[in-house]
């Protein structure tokens, strides 16, 4: 038994190392070895399966990692398949951060010049695509919306949440008046509580485990999801971490063989040194071992009751909006030059026309090549 757990362990470390390309690329080389060729489950089993963890938060080719673990060695072999598949990208973000905190101030930083416009458009490409895949009806757009609207009046999350919830659900039962006055009521009643609402952790160590989690727990649609909650609840709230340093550590991401939200690594490392690090990335994993190793069987069953399905939905909406005012806000503190706003709008539609799997680091690195090149030359 211990051969088959230390090769389930080397089996998907390799997946980790050759995780490029973000999470379509990942599920379709899970499923080309482990479906396709080798027949671990049916394809409609796959099938299935996936839209469970699509419809979940968190990395989906993480979470499927854990589940076919599970299936071929039990939950020990589901823990050593999600480690093995991490491990790479945390050990190279771990890397990475700490040659960033010695040598950026120096070396790096007019490298990341051209670097973080490139981010700013990756993002914007990323809530683009989110929100036509979210979005398709008009309750889902008025959901996100009300999200929108929220989120610029700085109302806490868990009230966004259960405001689109609701009004939402009241459009769903053909109340489209109710909906929109008990929106407005529970935006105003918001407005007055909000404040008032705590959940705030952030500014310290200890909290940097919660962060991680809140992350974990709310990345609904994609690990750009995650970007609004640890934006908005790290960006100021920590010393070391600007929105300059927020868009390095997402192209640090975006160039090494793992899933997009071990950036959250990064900000650990800069608010916490290595135990910062590994405290806000066992949060944000947490829930995608959790999903599976405690609970797998129950989430398919749950994941056809339709009142759950349409709160999820509903959910994910709330969260497209969140991205979206991110995503402005972002771009409104990054592109403040005439340099900086070519550089945007280049990457922005290098990120639509090339699509091969090595594309978005590919450019990401090419735009922080010219940025250097061009501050150097001016």
């Amino acid at each position: 038994m211990k051969n088959e757990y230390f090769a389930i362990f080397l089996r998907f470390l390799r997946f980790g190392f050759l995780a490029w390309g973000g999470p379509v690329a990942q599920i379709a080389m899970i499923k080309d070895e482990l479906v396709d060729r080798e027949k671990w489950i049916s394809q409609d089993k796959f099938k299935r399966t996936l839209a469970v963890y699509q419809a979940l938060p968190g990395p989906e080719a993480h979470e499927l990692c854990v589940y076919f673990g599970m299936i071929k060695a039990g939950r020990i072999g589901g823990f050593l398949a999600g480690l093995g598949f991490m491990l790479p990208g945390l050990l190279l973000m771990l890397l990475l951060s700490l040659a960033y905190t010695i040598y950026g101030a120096v070396t790096l930083l007019p490298l990341f010049a051209g670097i973080a416009p490139a981010v700013c458009a990756l993002i914007a490409r990323a809530a683009h695509r989110i929100s036509e895949h979210i979005l398709h009806d008009k309750t889902l757009i008025f959901a996100a919306a009300i999200s929108v609207i929220l989120t610029i009046l700085q109302v806490n999350f868990l009230l966004v949440f259960l405001i689109c919830a609701v009004s939402r659900s009241l459009w769903l039962k053909n109340q489209k008046g109710k909906a929109a006055i008990i929106s407005a009521m529970l935006v105003v009643i918001s407005l007055l509580i909000s404040g008032k609402i705590g959940l705030q952790f952030s500014g310290s160590k200890s909290g940097l485990f919660i962060e991680g989690l809140k992350a974990g727990m709310l990345s609904f649609g994609g690990a750009y999801t995650a970007i609004p909650f640890l934006q908005n609840s790290m960006v100021g709230n920590y010393d070391s971490i600007t929105t300059k340093s927020f868009l390095d550590g997402i192209a640090l991401a975006n160039v090494i063989p793992s899933p997009l939200v071990i950036f959250g690594t990064f900000l650990g490392f800069l608010a916490g040194s290595f135990s910062g690090a590994l405290l806000i990335t066992a949060g944000i994993f947490l829930p995608a071992f959790s999903f599976t190793l405690i609970g797998h069987k129950y989430l398919e069953k749950l994941i056809e009751n339709k009142t759950f399905h349409n709160t999820l939905d509903s959910i994910s909406a709330a969260v497209v909006g969140m991205l979206i005012v991110t995503a402005l806000q972002i771009f409104l503190t990054t592109i403040t030059s005439p340099l900086k706003a070519v550089i945007f709008a280049v990457a922005l539609v290098s990120f639509y026309f090339f699509k091969k799997r090595l594309s978005v680091p590919a450019i990401i690195i090419t735009c922080g090549v010219v940025g250097y090149l061009c501050n150097y030359l001016i």
